[in-house]
């Protein structure tokens, strides 16, 4: 799978994703699951960088020592919306307000996205932001800005 970067509006972004050839119903199902799953963890606030203690302690995690008054004490990072999944031919798209999450959970969509291209359903790529010029995009009706 490649991935491509367009123009990216964090309020109102649009996800593009197409296939090798016109994706099966399980097909679908694998890619809406992902997104819904990836969804849920944003609107949790799972894409917060400032709280990464974890990953920040390297490899040594024997005893390791979790600062629970930091991670209460930074500022909410939380995805804001999500649009269904559309389908026309072998592409679809998904309309995304990243809201306040950081760019930390595009990172972990692609990984997640590259794991299903190499095992599951194959991708041919993914592009983040922009419109394609074969399929007009409205404004969201979910759109705050």
């Amino acid at each position: 799978m490649k991935v491509h970067f367009r123009e990216v509006d964090p309020f109102n972004c649009w996800l593009w994703f197409r296939f090798p050839d016109i994706p099966s119903e399980g097909e679908r199902n694998y890619l809406d699951g992902v997104l819904d799953s990836w969804y849920v963890i944003g609107r949790m606030g799972g894409f917060n960088s400032a709280n990464l203690q974890v990953n920040e302690a390297n490899s040594d995690l024997n005893q390791f020592n979790y600062d629970n008054d930091h991670s209460e004490s930074v500022i909410p990072a939380l995805m804001h919306n999500i649009g269904h999944l559309e389908y026309d031919g072998k592409w679809a798209r998904c309309w995304i307000d990243f809201g306040t999450s950081d760019s930390i959970a595009i990172d972990i969509l692609i990984n997640t996205l590259l794991q299903l291209d190499s095992d599951i359903v194959q991708l041919e790529e993914m592009y983040v932001g922009g419109v394609n010029d074969d399929w007009a995009v409205e404004t969201h009706p979910d759109s705050i800005f």
